[in-house]
């Protein structure tokens, strides 16, 4: 398998940039996720390292060799697509084997070799059936067995499970996981869907308009959000955010929200007097009588073991996550404690987080 790093890496496409100076390392054997929404930059990233786009500029290192300009047949990559790009006219064993035979391995020695990936893969017994009866699953099953027969550096997947319903996406997404996990393959994934990143990725670079906006662990990224955009697009509700005119500065440990003063992690930025935003999660708001903070409720979502409670507030609308046995009434207007420790402030006008003792050290972008 192989580390690849990723140096200053930009795309153009005429007058338009895909991709603006991006840098990042994937460890080897790691399960490495580019998240973000259409147009952002994330496949033509990973088209460039696969070798299907050559980059403008900048460079790619696989297991510290430059292959920036190098043809995908000179790379060593398996590439799985969302479509599956299966050959219909082939049963499952010669679409499996194709690439062993396309390369002149001796038979008996492919043979081996599919039916040591049909393991792998749980379809030894469809492996003399054609491809175009198979359920949606199994097609993605041939697909990465075509993938991985050959024991390739590393495997590229763009939105491998994007054609899957969403209840068997979520099974898929699991055996996928598993399976990497039993090969200890360089995996790089490309999606949309911030939850499957969440679920299956060792790291993740967050990208926006063809920037990296943040790079790190689920968790880092989760916490402690690099910019406005990343506290929005990552969770389910996405991350509170209340906008005031600020008057901090590097050292303090609390802020002003009107009237209210909230304790935060010592502020290790001087924010200049700029306005500022503050970014809780849901599950970190709490609905307490004697708070001084205070917020209307509008609605409540029942979700089963919790429930979401919207609120109007002076500074925007906050969702809270709460028991469902929690008793919430729409009208009642209640008090909002927040845990100093799960706080980010934004500076309102570049977006970027303002770093604080809690965060000091694991933004990445």
């Amino acid at each position: 398998m192989a580390e690849i790093v990723i140096r200053n890496l930009r795309k153009e496409f005429g007058a338009f940039t895909a991709v603006q100076g991006s840098s990042f390392t994937i460890a080897d054997g790691e399960f490495f996720m580019l998240l973000g929404p259409s147009g952002c930059g994330k496949t033509t990233t990973l088209r460039m390292i696969a070798g299907l786009e050559l980059p403008t500029s900048g460079k790619i290192l696989i297991d510290g060799e430059d292959v920036s300009q190098r043809p995908a047949s000179k790379r060593d990559i398996a590439m799985v697509f969302q479509m599956f790009a299966l050959y219909p006219h082939m049963n499952v064993r010669r679409n499996i084997s194709y690439p062993l035979v396309s390369q002149g391995v001796p038979r008996a020695q492919v043979q081996a070799k599919v039916a040591e990936v049909a393991r792998i893969l749980g379809i030894t017994d469809i492996l003399d059936k054609p491809v175009g009866g198979l359920s949606g699953g199994d097609r993605q099953r041939v697909a990465l067995g075509r993938a991985i027969v050959r024991n390739p550096k590393a495997f590229m997947m763009d939105e491998p499970l994007g054609a899957l319903d969403a209840e068997f996406r979520e099974h898929m997404a699991e055996e996928l996981r598993a399976l990497h996990d039993r090969m200890g393959a360089t995996t790089v994934y490309v999606t949309h869907d911030q939850l499957e990143a969440m679920q299956m990725g060792d790291k993740i670079v967050v990208m926006n308009h063809g920037v990296v906006e943040q790079f790190g662990t689920p968790q880092d990224i989760y916490d402690h959000p690099a910019t406005l955009f990343v506290a929005d697009f990552i969770g389910s509700p996405s991350m509170n955010v209340l906008r005031f005119q600020g008057a901090a500065q590097a050292g303090d440990t609390s802020v002003r929200l009107g009237d209210v003063v909230l304790t935060l992690p010592q502020l290790q930025q001087d924010p200049a007097g700029r306005d500022l935003v503050l970014g809780v999660r849901p599950e970190h708001v709490t609905l307490a009588d004697d708070a001084a903070y205070r917020g209307c409720i509008l609605a409540s979502e029942y979700l089963g073991t919790s429930q979401i409670i919207t609120l109007d507030t002076a500074h925007g609308v906050v969702k809270a996550r709460a028991p469902s046995a929690q008793a919430v009434r729409s009208g009642d207007t209640v008090g909002l404690a927040f845990r100093a420790d799960t706080l980010s402030l934004f500076d309102a006008g570049t977006g970027r987080a303002l770093r604080t003792a809690a965060n000091a050290g694991v933004f990445h972008g």
